[in-house]
């Protein structure tokens, strides 16, 4: 698939540290068009990771996805049917537990400054999140496998490091 045929609406989904922000960036900087991280919309500036009250969120999240253009990168299944209903396209990421949990030790433990990080945020590697990769992406994968079947946009399913590699090549992206 090409990238043209994804639209100028795109949304990346999968598990936590599978490359969504990276890819997102890549694709806004090839199509310029804006990116938009749904972690830094969901979570306060400045905290470690503190959520905003749902209703602000989510506020967040409809006045962006009014734009004409963007790339949205992140999950949040309470506002997928109205961010896939302006979507022209979707990306999922479907990569291994243990990729996640490589992607997420090297981001904290080596990337500062990272793409899609929270503003004034703190990285540090956290219990809570290497459980929740192990536990809870096993069942994301299911769901998002659902959700990629069941939606009718122009999509493609990136399902290994080499299939994402070859995309960035096949796409001329740059990292």
């Amino acid at each position: 698939m090409e990238l043209s045929e994804l639209g100028t609406r795109i949304c990346v989904l999968g598990p936590s540290n599978s490359g969504k922000s990276t890819l997102a960036t890549a694709i806004g900087r090839k199509l310029d068009i804006k990116v938009i991280h749904l972690d830094q919309l969901h979570h306060i500036p400045s905290t470690d990771w503190q959520p905003r009250p749902a209703n602000e969120f989510l506020a967040l999240h409809d006045k962006a996805i009014t734009g004409e253009q963007w790339v949205m990168e992140g999950n949040y299944s309470s506002c997928m049917p109205q961010r896939f209903q302006r979507a022209t396209g979707m990306i999922l990421l479907d990569v291994s537990i243990a990729v996640s949990l490589f992607r997420y030790t090297r981001r904290t433990l080596f990337e500062h400054g990272r793409i899609g990080a929270l503003e004034g945020g703190r990285e540090s590697i956290k219990w809570s999140m290497i459980r929740y990769i192990t536990m809870r992406t096993p069942w994301n994968r299911l769901r998002y496998a659902h959700i990629y079947r069941q939606i009718s946009l122009p999509k493609i399913c990136l399902s290994s490091r080499r299939a994402i590699s070859a995309c960035y090549r096949d796409w001329s992206l740059q990292r």
